[in-house]
Formats: C-alpha cells, sequence, structure tokens
C-alpha cells in the first residue's frame, strides 16, 4: 500500500487505530488506538515476571498497568529518545509485598529528577535521583503509584510522579 499525504486535518468520528498485518498469516494486530475523543485507549498490562524489557512501540506513550506481583520485578526500558514516554501505574487490589525496579539499558541512560513519595504514616517527602548516574529505581512494597518517564535525548530520562507506602522508594546505579 502506498503512503498518503494530506494536506488537511485527517477526521474521524469514530478513532484511529494503528495496525500491523502479519504477511503469513495475514492477521492485523492492533498497537496503538485513540478514541472518539483523542485520547490513546488500551493500557498494557505487563507480565507477572521477574524481568521484562519493554520497547518504545508497544510501552511507548501508554500507561503500563503494574499489579500485585508474586515477586520483585524488573522493568528495563529501552535507550532514551526525545519526547518518547512511559507511565507506570500500580494495578494491584492492595498494597504489594515486592517490589518494582524500573531501570534504564544501563548506567550511561540515566534519571533526571524526582518522585513525591507519601509515605502511609501521613508524611510527605521528594527523593531525586542524583541526575548523573542513577539509572534504577526501586518502588518499595507499593501501596499505590503513578510514575511517568520521558526521553529528554539519547542519554536522558525525565523522571516524576508520586508513590505511596511504608518504605520510600530509592534511586540507585545499576
Amino acid at each position: 500500500m502506498a503512503n498518503t499525504t494530506f494536506t488537511g486535518a485527517v477526521r474521524s468520528e469514530n478513532g484511529f487505530d494503528v495496525v500491523s498485518k502479519n504477511s503469513t498469516t495475514g492477521a492485523f494486530t492492533t498497537s496503538f488506538t485513540l478514541d472518539g475523543s483523542g485520547m490513546q485507549v488500551t493500557p498494557v498490562s505487563l507480565a507477572d515476571a521477574a524481568s521484562t524489557t519493554l520497547t518504545a512501540a508497544v510501552n511507548g506513550g501508554r500507561i503500563n498497568l503494574i499489579g500485585d506481583n508474586s515477586q520483585d520485578s524488573t522493568y528495563t526500558l529501552p535507550a532514551p529518545s526525545a519526547g518518547v514516554f512511559y507511565r507506570f501505574v500500580y494495578a494491584g487490589a492492595a498494597a504489594d509485598a515486592t517490589d518494582a525496579l524500573i531501570v534504564t539499558p544501563g548506567n550511561t541512560n540515566f534519571y533526571k529528577g524526582g518522585v513525591t513519595f507519601l509515605d502511609t504514616d501521613n508524611e510527605v517527602s521528594v527523593v531525586f535521583s542524583d541526575g548523573n548516574s542513577n539509572s534504577s529505581i526501586q518502588i518499595n512494597v507499593p501501596a499505590a503509584f503513578d510514575i511517568t518517564i520521558i526521553g529528554l535525548d539519547s542519554t536522558n530520562y525525565q523522571i516524576f510522579g508520586t508513590v505511596t507506602g511504608a518504605t520510600a522508594p530509592a534511586f540507585a546505579d545499576q
């Protein structure tokens, strides 16, 4: 199929789906959906696994739901790309007994910024990365979290959001 260039606005009353077609089976897979309001829908439920590697195509620009996992889970981001963001939301039904770690591909890809920590003992603080080498955030036994990580360039990620729990999150080098 050829590419089409439009000089004016493209309109749809029912949204848009971005799909890929399997060349062998002919089956279509939807990778991205905008509903009629222009909002991207279909969050990604991340697997209950010890280690998950994320991609911009599947996880970028979407809400990534992290459940009440059965073990500590590490989620590895791809190399940063300016403007590509990843949003992580805790989707468990109760406070988790395990940790979630969100890491970059390595210490040369690091976080700038921090997260607001809402302690379940009614204390509020901010936990910051060091801005020059911290490439991992450990979310310790969370009750809730909503964290956004956005690529600033090909080296750095900006991180912000909130974490609620009894133990503060921690930034570290890998």
